[in-house]
């Protein structure tokens, strides 16, 4: 892989064309073509660096490409509903799609400040055990202990607190429409203490 991966790369250098991303994790991508996308219209609510702009919106910084590539995929089938990112996607290749993921992936990450310890504590306890009187996994058996992910399932460290609350409750009332078999199963069992606890927990990973 690394003789190919290393000839690749001297000839996009020779031809002057370093938009293609060629490294050890990541598929051969054009991330000039994925910036241009990205500042086009991604960036207003995503943040130019995939930080988010505001609470409404997820985070994009660090989250794996597969699972990017795939919801944009969502999105464009209408598999997943969303009015905006319908639109927004439409219009978008596989390799475009695959190209803002590894783009978005390299971005750097970072934790969000938490106020309430106590909130977060509560948080911490579901995220990491469970509720076994209501039946709630914890989300560490799938996200893992620091809540970075797979490439089949997302990262959820850092993510904006309110974004993953409203998910939780999209999927407990199946607006949520892909993803949807597993998570509702543990959404539905959440207080809505528990909900804002578990949110605020995840954004102080990273």
């Amino acid at each position: 892989m690394t003789g190919w991966k290393g000839a690749l790369c001297g000839g996009l250098a020779g031809l002057g064309l370093s938009a293609a991303v060629v490294a050890a994790d990541f598929p051969p991508v054009d991330l000039a073509r994925a910036e241009e996308i990205n500042m086009g219209r991604c960036f207003l609510c995503h943040g130019a660096e995939g930080e988010s702009s505001t609470a409404l919106y997820p985070r994009l910084a660090g989250q794996h490409y597969q699972y990017i590539a795939k919801q944009l995929a969502d999105f464009k089938s209408g598999k997943r509903k969303s009015d905006t990112m319908v639109n927004m996607s439409a219009e978008l290749t596989e390799d475009e799609m695959l190209a803002l993921g590894v783009y978005f992936e390299q971005k750097p990450t970072r934790p969000q400040e938490v106020k309430d310890g106590e909130l977060a504590a509560v948080g911490q306890f579901i995220f990491r055990r469970g509720n076994e009187y209501a039946g709630v996994a914890a989300c560490a058996t799938c996200h893992g202990e620091k809540g970075l992910g797979t490439s089949q399932l997302p990262r959820l460290a850092g993510q904006v607190p309110q974004y993953t609350e409203s998910q939780l409750r999209s999927f407990n009332k199946r607006e949520r429409t892909n993803d949807n078999a597993i998570m509702h199963s543990i959404a539905s069992k959440l207080s809505e203490l528990e909900i804002k606890a578990v949110a605020l927990y995840i954004s102080s990973l990273n």
